[in-house]
């Protein structure tokens, strides 16, 4: 049955890649973008655009759904160093309160929020020393959200958590690290993919990340307006996804045949280079390549369990080969490599 649906973020990564999903579906899309917006993800989607942004009225968001079925709360202030988080919070936090107020006075019948694994509990080592991919039940609490992204990212979730107790219709989707066509910025993790392609990834950190297609992200959103329970969380991820950035790097190499990056930097290495890359960076205004934040989080192996999504939406497995594959081709074929 086709849904009429809005989308926020959908000039984004996840975002661009969800509306194009929608359509190929049947689907139609309204997608609300602020002025300006880098609409080159939505190249070849037919969709409606409609002027908005997070902090609106109640009245000129729940205005943007109307008459839609469905809301999918894509966008979000995405950055690992800003030289003031004011406005990430604010975007946010209380920019997810105001899409959930305008969805319960727009009557719509269904809100996806998407958050981030960044709010899920980290792995933890068995007895034997190895780690286990965590899933949605994981011990987690506040003072381990480890950056103002994160933190922001958990503060609302709690938002979503309580509206769905009080009956608003919003399932949660935590994606884990999407890859593939439509990175337009790119993303912090499309970015590592480009640099690699272009010669700028001599060393690494021995850090991990569940991989996970992009395509199959955006259809996990779908399949949780159709299928998810209202207040859950569902990991959008891949079960065999969990990769070390050495396992990455290898696959890279496989696909590109450029060299593979063997070479790992010790943790406190990058600390304290990071330390001196901010304070530039506070010098100068402009982000610094490795920002604090990422050294924290790269700190773990961000490994996830997405079972739950697989048996309860049917969430695709695209492998990831194929993911980092269509990643290299997309940016190839964009021009966005340097060599």
């Amino acid at each position: 049955m086709a849904m009429r649906c809005l989308v926020t973020g959908a000039s984004g990564f996840v975002g661009a890649n969800l509306v194009h999903e929608l359509v190929a579906q049947g689907h139609s899309v309204r997608a609300l973008l602020r002025p300006g917006a880098d609409l080159r993800g939505l190249d070849g989607a037919s969709f409606e655009g409609v002027p908005g942004d997070l902090n609106d009225r109640t009245e000129e968001l729940a205005r943007a759904m109307e008459g839609c079925d469905w809301v999918f709360h894509v966008a979000a202030s995405y950055a690992l160093w800003m030289p003031d988080y004011a406005p990430m919070y604010l975007a946010n936090v209380e920019g997810t309160r105001n899409i959930l107020r305008a969805a319960v006075a727009a009557r719509v019948r269904r809100v996806v929020y998407t958050s981030t694994v960044g709010c899920i509990g980290l792995p933890r080592a068995d007895a034997r020393g190895n780690l286990v991919a965590t899933d949605e039940d994981a011990p987690v609490s506040e003072g381990q959200m480890s950056n103002p992204y994160k933190h922001s990212k958990w503060l609302a979730e709690q938002v979503a958590r309580e509206a769905a107790r009080e009956g608003v219709p919003v399932v949660i989707v935590n994606p884990s690290a999407p890859v593939g066509p439509r990175d337009v910025k790119p993303t912090p993790t499309g970015r590592v993919i480009v640099d690699y392609l272009s010669g700028r990834m001599p060393a690494c950190l021995d850090t991990g990340l569940n991989w996970v297609h992009v395509g199959d992200v955006a259809r996990g959103h779908i399949l949780a307006a159709e299928r998810g329970r209202v207040g859950e969380r569902y990991i959008l991820g891949h079960a065999e996804g969990n990769w070390t950035m050495v396992q990455t790097f290898r696959e890279l190499a496989r696909i590109t045949g450029l060299p593979p990056v063997r070479r790992t930097v010790p943790w406190r290495v990058a600390w304290m280079a990071a330390h001196f890359s901010e304070a530039f960076a506070r010098l100068t205004g402009k982000p610094p390549r490795a920002p604090l934040a990422g050294v924290r989080m790269a700190r773990y192996k961000m490994w996830f369990n997405p079972a739950k999504a697989i048996r309860e939406l049917g969430m695709p497995q695209t492998p990831p080969p194929k993911a980092l594959e269509d990643a290299v081709g997309w940016f190839r074929a964009q021009g966005m490599v340097s060599r």
